[in-house]
């Protein structure tokens, strides 16, 4: 085996605590797996049970507090050597059939931040890394973290002047990139100004020649020696350890900053508190490593409490429960309909064979969840929010369905205009606290300089800041989500801004009509947008329905007419048999908003519901609706 890919491939010494383990576990939530099935609402004795849970949490993570002290000067890379020097012979790292050994795993990121120095990478210099999950990539990450470097991670979704844009950004001194994607760079790298082809490091998977013109990273890991660079620099806890890309509501994707401590304090909410994990756990992570809930929920969890984390390249349903037999997993991170797939694929001999005793992440509809936990035998689902750059983040710690959690000191849902978002402000100037059952925007306060790191571009920081909030001088976060309050400070996600559209003079969530349309008979699941319709107020409802074959658009028509008031139901319908998501399971909607209903440019079928009867949408009928002889009623 090649030096930079040095593991045993044997199994490392097994996990301590594998018996009797989920007996505790059970142990654990038994207190909390009567209130899956309550309503948000809560009596006294839910309220002492909730409030027990959360403070447990709570105290879990104050035991690690001394690693975000500011005078501590840990990072990531310095937790590495702490699990090297006292497990060595644990297992840390599992992919395909390469098993990596903490002590394996913190020579292999000596090897590469050796062959950084090398190519001249020093202190807060930018690395842009553009590879698919692999353990390379998570050396990559730690070692640019020695070097006290920034790693740049580039979603691999994009191409052409996405991954410009990404770049020039960044403004890094080199570029890694995976073999898998070395054309996407080819296309763009002559208009990237100051850089050449001999600038960009190739990592070479498995299998795969490497690309006449760039550089070898492999090569240059190969000469490397696994003992710690000398002369490393001391970490500072306010220190860029990468950029995360995120969109946020509306533009080109922005560069968010995850400092040394934001990135512990994501590790030991996640490990610690959400999932309790330690040596005898293995979390399973599918999603990509350029998305914060894998760099957090797994890599941060990973090194803050001792776990293994077993990766996959890319997420597959059908291989899922092979996978997690296979690695022993006890716990895995979603995102989106990443669960609803899961519920999609035939029953699996192993679906309920397995350790798994708890899933983390965002995105788990109300309409599955509780299907999900009985179908795979989950003890927990710990759904949270957050924003990558955010400063609200919000957890679900008792399991209750449909929940992203309760409201923390600090946050709040202010009254905004559901399809603009713009603030409403009373008579003084100051915003207003939306009440129990209404829909609002969340805010986070921001404290000092350290709840909200911002993007690299100051300007888009600017933007996401509000000020003179509730007093003078105060500032806050604008998340740019929608959640919905229940009582006892309970809230759920409602809908993002810019999805949320209005018609007949009511605001229409596109997340709830979504869940509920997801429950019709056929239907696999529904991405929800609204469209305009000429000499029309407003956007009507459009639904892009993923259907089985035994759909049939009269069923939906009743359903529809049934379940959903009138100015919520689609008045247009899009059939396919599979569904365009984002390289993290989220639902796109921007590209079915520009293709709308046009049967000349949609070649999928089309339906229009004309007064209460579905009818199929040809040229003839768009033009009349165009023309506003049809009307949308």
């Amino acid at each position: 085996m090649s030096a930079r890919r040095r593991g045993s491939g044997e199994d490392p010494e097994p996990h301590p605590g594998h018996q009797g383990r989920r007996a505790v576990r059970q142990e654990r939530t038994d207190d909390c797996s009567a209130l899956i099935r309550e309503k948000p609402g809560m009596d006294r004795r839910e309220r002492w049970t909730t409030l027990s849970i959360e403070l447990r949490a709570l105290g879990r993570m104050a035991r690690r507090a001394r690693w975000l002290r500011p005078s501590g000067q840990w990072n990531a890379a310095r937790l590495l050597a702490l699990r090297a020097r006292e497990n060595p012979h644990q297992l840390a790292l599992a992919y395909l059939d390469r098993r990596y050994t903490w002590s394996e795993l913190d020579a292999n990121v000596n090897r590469y931040a050796k062959a950084f120095q090398k190519m001249g990478v020093s202190e807060g210099e930018v690395v842009a890394l553009l590879m698919d999950n692999r353990p390379e990539y998570v050396f990559s990450i730690l070692a640019l973290n020695r070097l006290c470097a920034v790693a740049a991670l580039i979603n691999t979704n994009i191409a052409g002047r996405g991954v410009m844009h990404a770049l020039t950004v960044a403004r890094p001194v080199r570029i890694v990139v995976g073999s898998e994607h070395t054309d996407k760079l080819r296309e763009t790298i002559d208009e990237i100004e100051g850089f050449e082809l001999s600038d960009v490091l190739v990592e070479c998977d498995e299998g795969d020649a490497m690309s006449e013109g760039f550089a070898s990273l492999d090569d240059l890991v190969e000469a490397q020696s696994p003992a710690s660079p000398i002369e490393l620099p001391i970490p500072e806890p306010t220190g860029p350890m990468c950029y995360i890309y995120t969109s946020g509501t509306t533009g080109l994707p922005k560069a968010a900053i995850v400092t040394n401590l934001r990135w512990m304090s994501a590790g030991i909410l996640f490990g610690h508190g959400i999932m309790d994990l330690d040596g005898g756990d293995v979390v399973y992570v599918t999603l990509p490593l350029y998305h914060s809930n894998a760099m957090f929920a797994g890599l941060g969890a990973m090194l803050t409490t001792g776990c293994a984390m077993a990766l996959r390249r890319k997420f597959s349903a059908s291989n899922f429960w092979v996978d997690v037999k296979k690695f022993d997993a006890t716990a895995f991170v979603y995102i989106g309909e990443l669960c609803r797939y899961l519920m999609n694929q035939p029953k699996h001999p192993d679906e309920r064979n397995h350790r798994l005793r708890i899933c983390t992440g965002n995105g788990m509809r109300p309409d599955i969840w509780e299907r999900f936990q009985e179908r795979f035998g989950i003890e927990m689902v710990r759904e949270f929010y957050g924003a990558t750059e955010g400063n609200a983040p919000l957890v679900n710690f008792t399991g209750k369905p449909g929940m992203v959690g309760r409201l923390m000191p600090g946050q709040v849902i202010v009254k905004a205009d559901l399809e603009t978002g713009e603030i409403q402000r009373d008579a003084g100037g100051y915003c207003e606290r939306v009440e129990v059952g209404e829909t609002g925007l969340l805010l986070g306060k921001i404290v000092g300089n350290l709840t909200f790191s911002g993007y690299v571009d100051e300007k888009a920081t600017r933007k996401k800041v509000l000020q003179n909030v509730f007093e003078r001088g105060d500032r806050y976060f604008d998340s740019g989500d929608l959640l919905k309050v229940y009582e006892n400070r309970w809230v759920a996600f409602a809908d993002r801004l810019g999805d949320t559209f209005r018609w007949k003079g009511e605001n229409v969530s596109t997340n709830e009509v979504a869940e509920i349309l997801n429950g019709a008979p056929g239907v696999l699941e529904t991405n929800v947008y609204g469209v305009e319709v000429p000499g029309s107020e407003g956007r009507a409802g459009m639904a892009s329905v993923n259907c089985k074959d035994d759909f049939n658009i009269e069923t939906f028509n009743d359903f529809v007419l049934e379940r959903l008031p009138v100015f919520q139901r689609p008045y247009f319908v899009r059939l396919q048999h599979d569904m365009r998501i984002t390289g993290t399971f989220k639902h796109q909607k921007v590209d079915y908003r520009r293709e709308g209903y046009d049967p000349a440019k949609v070649s999928d079928p089309l339906y229009f519901l004309n007064g209460e009867q579905y009818v199929t949408l040809d040229a003839e009928l768009y033009q009349g609706l165009v023309s506003g002889s049809v009307k949308a009623r």
